[in-house]
């Protein structure tokens, strides 16, 4: 590798991990946001409005490829993604000093959706470019071990937000990080701003990008070759449902929904888990490299789709040993202790609420959503028309009224259920976490988690890179990768929450990732061409 390619490597790695950075502090603090900026609501109405403006990034993500992505092909890789850094900062930054609420009234809640609108659109441009422009630089026959560089941004964004939130945090304090040391990390990414913007102002436009600008072969319409030309539409499509769509089903459930999933269900600490899946990715980022060095040699889509197949058929198994490991309590509780709701069929409706703004009424509804919100595993038994709806725990009846959510807890923990802070629940320091059988088991399978999202978004970047020619590239590849993270996974784990609350099982919203990836495997398997050896100088469709 060269001085030049390092530098390219690094300008693109660098800007993106801190573009990561700026997005993940967002859904980390996003308890205390909706405290600041939704106070005229209760807490659960402020916790689903933050929520509902966090998934607002993910949701305009696509958006901001297909208008970066286009001013990519028209004006270059280097200016664009320059333009989009600056834009995430400065968001963020502004996240950092927006007053709440309680200063100046509903202004606040919208200010910040509108930057947090900003920073989705700005996403939607960031990673396609920096992809773009590390491939464009690698050489013949490197391109995955090139690109993986950029696939680790995403991790090391997350876990960079993760670290300096807890040394905050764990400095200053509880009380006064939640009322105004949330802002500091926010604040911090100005300086991270001006690193990458320095570094990204060396460098020169992309080879490829140049070389087309000289020979007049540039398209003059992106979005329209790009999608509006069944040839070029028809890969954007195969790109999605059979590369992205499994790929972002099985990086969201190994490193999002595994930490809601430790946090909510298994009740581990909030320090603690973060801690547990730090370490996780501390140790499986450097899966990202081996695997895209390793799809130069065997090809993008077997590492790939790989992936998609054997996370798909270990996902019970993991998470399982996962409750085991992290909560032996409730593993065990799950096993011996009983809890039936018992309504008549047509009074139980449907729970699903991805979103988190339904309101249930009706008694056996609230039931399930309470039992899910409490992990106590639940099975519905059928009673006779208009008869009250009942739920008992070990034979025990017990009434559905304003009350139910503290009785329920109290019965379910008499039955066997641990308590709040039970001793046996994984509870670690971040260098403790290395010492104790409890925690290393847990981090071991929280790896396992991390090494497939390593499998599959180590060679993605290439992957999709290869699949369009240089007129159309940043635009072509940038919708269907947006799409697949944006939406596909972005709404994962709200998805997967409710359709544990609608069931009474804590493993079954992993049907959601196994059932995308498996089909993404099929997908891929029948359409997608194998793309390490093109030339992607001279590639058309």
């Amino acid at each position: 590798m060269t001085r030049e390619e390092k530098r390219v490597i690094l300008a693109s790695s660098l800007g993106t991990v801190f573009e990561w950075y700026d997005f993940y502090l967002y859904g980390s603090l996003a308890v205390m946001i909706g405290a600041h900026f939704f106070s005229a609501f209760d807490a659960n109405t402020r916790a689903i409005f933050a929520l509902l403006a966090f998934a607002a990034g993910f949701l305009v993500r696509p958006f901001g490829a297909l208008f970066f992505g286009r001013l990519g092909d028209l004006i270059g890789r280097k200016y664009t993604f320059l333009v989009t850094i600056v834009i995430m900062g400065a968001s963020t930054f502004l996240v950092g000093l927006l007053p709440g609420y309680n200063s100046i009234g509903w202004a606040a809640p919208v200010i910040l959706i509108a930057l947090r609108m900003l920073q989705g659109l700005a996403l939607g441009g960031e990673y396609g470019g920096a992809a773009v422009y590390v491939a464009e630089h690698a050489p013949p026959g490197r391109r995955g071990f090139y690109t993986s560089w950029i696939q680790t941004t995403a991790t090391l964004g997350l876990l960079l937000s993760l670290i300096v939130i807890l040394v905050i945090r764990v400095n200053m304090g509880e009380a006064d990080f939640a009322a105004w040391g949330w802002r500091i990390p926010f604040l911090l990414s100005i300086f991270l701003l001006g690193v990458s913007v320095w570094i990204r102002l060396q460098m020169q436009e992309s080879p490829a990008f140049q070389k087309m600008k000289e020979e007049g072969t540039g398209s003059k319409a992106p979005l329209t070759e790009a999608f509006g030309q069944w040839k070029n539409a028809r890969i954007a499509l195969i790109a999605l449902f059979g590369l992205t769509m499994g790929q972002a089903v099985v990086w969201y459930t190994g490193q999002f929904y595994a930490l809601f999933f430790i946090q909510s269900i298994l009740k581990v600490d909030l320090y603690s888990a973060n801690v547990l899946i730090a370490w996780a990715l501390i140790i499986g980022t450097g899966g990202f490299i081996f695997f895209g060095s390793l799809s130069d040699k065997i090809g993008r889509k077997p590492v790939i789709l790989a992936g998609c197949l054997i996370a798909a058929l270990t996902y019970f198994p993991l998470f399982g040993a996962l409750t085991r490991a992290a909560n032996p309590g409730l593993a065990a509780a799950h096993e011996n202790v009983k809890v039936q709701v018992v309504a008549d069929p047509a009074t139980c409706g449907s729970v699903f609420d991805p979103v988190g703004i339904r309101t249930f009424t009706a008694p056996c509804d609230i039931a399930r959503r309470t039992l899910a919100t409490q992990a106590i595993v639940y099975t519905q038994a059928p009673a006779p028309a208009a008869t009250p709806a009942k739920v008992t725990v070990n034979g025990k009846e017990l009434a559905i009224d304003a009350t139910f959510a503290a009785t329920v807890a109290r019965e379910a923990v008499a039955a066997g259920y641990p308590a709040p802070g039970d001793a046996r629940i994984v509870k670690t320091g971040f260098f403790g976490a290395l010492f104790g059988g409890q925690s290393l088991t847990v981090i071991a399978i929280l790896t396992v988690l991390i090494i497939y999202v390593t499998m599959v978004y180590g060679p993605v970047a290439a992957a999709l890179v290869e699949l369009f020619p240089t007129r159309i590239r940043y635009t072509g590849m940038s919708l269907p990768y947006h799409i697949g993270n944006g939406w596909f996974g972005g709404l994962l784990p709200a998805t997967a929450f409710a359709m544990v609350a609608g069931t009474g099982d804590i493993f079954y919203g992993l049907w959601y990732p196994i059932i995308f990836a498996l089909a993404t495997f099929v997908i891929g398997l029948l359409f997608v061409p194998e793309t390490k050896d093109r030339d992607i100088m001279t590639h058309e469709n």
